[in-house]
């Protein structure tokens, strides 16, 4: 009989196939050469060369897509048709100079008014244009994407791996805090939140889109045959039609106020066939969906938003109703606006959210408690993050139980959270410096994995009444509850240890006494 697989299973599998598909493919090695070739010809910037390698890989993969479904289908209306014909990717394989340079640059400036576009394309050449300005630099780049092999007729479709390599690349963090948050702890936080079909889940800091992917191939994963995942193979193919086309027309929303990282996001979302998803570009926490606060309801919410800067205060949306201009702070009570009841959320704070004094940081505190049944505190690793930023930080998982009030504390309702299980991870698998080299030798998460179904207590992990929590101003500080234990020291009797000091003062005395004879003797 097959052993069931655990949620510990799910996310190192899931990786491990993904990636050594990936590495064996070769187009890492093609990904290494395009960045190379563009900082050598001048985009130097990182941020600048995904977007501009963006804008290539989608319009050679529109145009694939295109020849395609022309040969499959003789009825089908090309999308590069008539004047549009000259901007299929085909036409400019062959182009060199300022030819190429014009014919791509017309391309890209022209291409969010395509016919057939999706919302989600348009949105992605909006206001583009082309940036690599050397021409062999140019050619060179046409080239490679070329010669990359992007089908998967023949085998597991490795365009998202590709392109989440690509985003490794990004080796700064943007100025409003944003790093990219590591694909392990991300499908660690995906695996305790454990989204289903059906559900409508949000990144309201969705960056390049990674907790929406993670959640997608963990659908995925949970919904395809044992036999195909001992193979390698997530399809999702258990999946029914309708939760089929829920997935890819409702599932998935994503929120961010950097037009740059929209755009990564919407391509990044494409390459793994979520083409149709919601991404929006503005600031959640200034910003309303169509006029109304809290507006659209999810089922998950996953997040690790940005937490270094601070809003100004005329900006931020009146109904958020939290007197603070601290972005962690507002994040998570939006999160608590725009669960559902039933709702659940895995999310990542700064450890300041956790023990801050202020009137702010113990009101959302409160809020969570009460209101929300808070399953878990996880204390991460202060180098995981590395090398982008050594802040503390910490996982928070809770359920909305009941509707959020402005005033927190109901005499008449009990706290939503009865207990709160705390875990302190001191390994994620990678050294804690800046070089994040792999250790799979010190590594928390199986254990914490394992221990979650039933929040077991551990010499990580143990279980606080919110009575406690209370008492402590709703502190969440694992070092403040952590048990003390003591180990028992094992004494001789009184009696013994007086003998002994009695044996030691005679032995002493002793060799004083030969010590004055000898003296004396001299």
């Amino acid at each position: 009989m097959r052993k069931p697989e655990t949620q510990t299973d799910n996310v190192a599998k899931l990786s491990q196939s993904a990636g050594s598909n990936f590495f064996a493919s070769g187009l890492r090695q093609k990904v290494d050469q395009l960045m190379n070739t563009l900082w050598a010809g001048g985009v130097n910037n990182p941020m600048d060369s995904i977007e501009q390698l963006s804008y290539l890989i989608f319009l050679r993969l529109l145009s694939d897509r295109d020849e395609q479904a022309a040969v499959i289908d003789r009825s089908y209306q090309r999308i590069f048709a008539g004047s549009w014909a000259r901007y299929s990717w085909g036409n400019f394989v062959t182009l060199t100079g300022d030819a190429l340079f014009e014919a791509l640059r017309g391309a890209i400036e022209k291409l969010h008014e395509l016919p057939g576009l999706s919302a989600t394309g348009q949105m992605l050449f909006r206001n583009a244009t082309l940036k690599i300005y050397d021409r062999p630099t140019l050619k060179a780049v046409v080239e490679t994407i070329h010669q990359m092999e992007l089908g998967s007729a023949d085998g597991p479709d490795l365009k998202g791996d590709m392109y989440e390599y690509l985003l490794s690349k990004l080796s700064q963090s943007g100025t409003n805090g944003q790093f990219r948050t590591p694909r392990h702890i991300i499908d660690l936080i995906v695996a305790l939140v454990d989204p289903q079909p059906g559900w409508r889940m949000c990144d309201p800091a969705c960056g390049t889109a990674g907790f929406l992917i993670s959640a997608y191939r963990h659908i995925l994963r949970q919904h395809t045959k044992p036999a195909d995942l001992a193979r390698g193979v997530v399809d999702g193919s258990q999946l029914k039609p309708k939760q089929w086309d829920f997935l890819n027309e409702h599932a998935f929303t994503g929120y961010d106020n950097d037009a740059n990282m929209v755009k990564i996001a919407i391509l990044n979302l494409y390459l793994h066939q979520l083409d149709r998803a919601r991404i929006q570009h503005f600031n959640p926490l200034t910003t309303t969906v169509n006029g109304q606060y809290p507006g659209p309801l999810f089922d998950a919410i996953l997040a690790n938003p940005p937490f270094a800067g601070r809003v100004q205060k005329e900006s931020i949306l009146a109904d958020i109703a939290l007197e603070t201009r601290d972005t962690e702070l507002l994040f998570l009570k939006w999160f608590l606006d725009h669960l559902t009841v039933g709702g659940r959320a895995g999310v990542i704070v700064p450890n300041g959210v956790l023990f801050g004094s202020g009137k702010a940081d113990r009101k959302v505190r409160e809020l969570l408690l009460t209101n929300c049944d808070l399953q878990a505190v996880i204390a991460l690793p202060s180098g995981v993050f590395k090398p982008y930023s050594g802040v503390g930080t910490a996982i928070l998982v809770f359920q909305k139980v009941r509707e959020i009030e402005s005033k927190p504390g109901d005499a008449a309702l009990p706290p939503a959270t009865q207990s709160v299980w705390f875990y302190e991870l001191t390994a994620d698998g990678f050294s804690l410096d800046d070089k994040r080299t792999e250790t799979p030798d010190k590594n928390d998460i199986p254990d914490l994995l394992a221990k979650w179904p039933g929040r077991e207590e551990g010499p990580n992990s143990f279980r606080v009444p919110v009575e406690k929590i209370r008492e402590n101003g709703w502190q969440l500080m694992p070092g403040r509850y952590k048990p003390v234990k003591l180990d028992a020291v094992q004494h001789e009797a009184p009696a013994a240890i007086l003998a002994d000091v009695v044996r030691l003062e005679k032995e002493i005395a002793e060799r004083a006494e030969r010590l004055r004879q000898t003296l004396a003797g001299k």
